[in-house]
């Protein structure tokens, strides 16, 4: 009877994870950085103090890693803010993009350069800190029917060229800084939309048209994407 009891019995469940030892996202990423730029556009941290912990975000490989940055900020420990679907790529619009793996490019005192012909991802993290980040698209393979760009720019410089047969929108602002985003229609339904979000604190953030660059092969990348 003894023996039966113990047979019976259910195996001990695994402990359950810590939240803190799970690997950060790029959604808790931005998340933090957008806690960070709210705290320096009110004055609770000085720019040298934000490009510290900037730079930290993006050497973060765990949660646990991220939440020292912002313990001592307001808005530390609020609901992560869900992410919506953005609208069809024929009918651009201001919006957002589920978070998915994609780039980081980041200037602290310094310059970083993506131009050339180079595979986009559905996402690209710029950010400049007294520094400056050019993002050339105009001879970039578009494998995704949208692209979404978040920059950041504080005493920095953020350049974005896109080719002129594309959709351009834009959405964000400036802190006694600049953001600037040339709004484009395809004239193809179907053509990638490449969507900027950012602001500019004493920096700027500028997004346009390289002239006489198109995508050559758009007829190609369609029937790529409509199967």
């Amino acid at each position: 009877m003894d023996l039966q009891k113990r047979t019976q019995q259910p195996a001990p469940s695994a402990p359950a994870a810590d939240p803190a030892e799970l690997r950060a996202s790029d959604a808790d990423r931005d998340r933090v950085a957008d806690i960070l730029r709210e705290a320096l556009a009110e004055g609770r941290l000085d720019a040298e103090e934000h490009a510290e912990r900037i730079d930290g975000v993006y050497r973060a490989k765990t949660v646990g890693e991220l939440e020292p940055l912002v313990r001592d900020l307001p808005g530390a420990h609020g609901a992560r803010p869900t992410v919506a679907q953005g609208p069809p790529p024929n009918q651009p619009a201001p919006g957002t993009i589920p978070p998915l793996p994609g780039e980081n490019l980041v200037a602290v005192f310094s310059s970083t350069t993506r131009k050339g012909r180079w595979r986009v991802g559905r996402r690209t993290h710029a950010y400049a800190v007294f520094g400056n980040v050019e993002i050339d698209l105009s001879e970039a393979i578009f494998e995704y029917p949208q692209v979404y760009i978040k920059a950041v720019s504080v005493f920095g410089n953020v350049e974005i060229r896109v080719p002129e047969n594309i959709s351009l929108r834009g959405s964000g602002g400036g802190v006694l800084g600049n953001f600037e985003v040339d709004t484009l229609d395809a004239t193809e339904p179907e053509a990638p939309v490449v969507y900027v979000d950012g602001v500019a604190v004493l920096g700027n953030i500028e997004a346009k048209p390289k002239r006489g660059r198109i995508i050559r092969d758009l007829h190609k990348h369609l029937r790529k994407h409509l199967g």
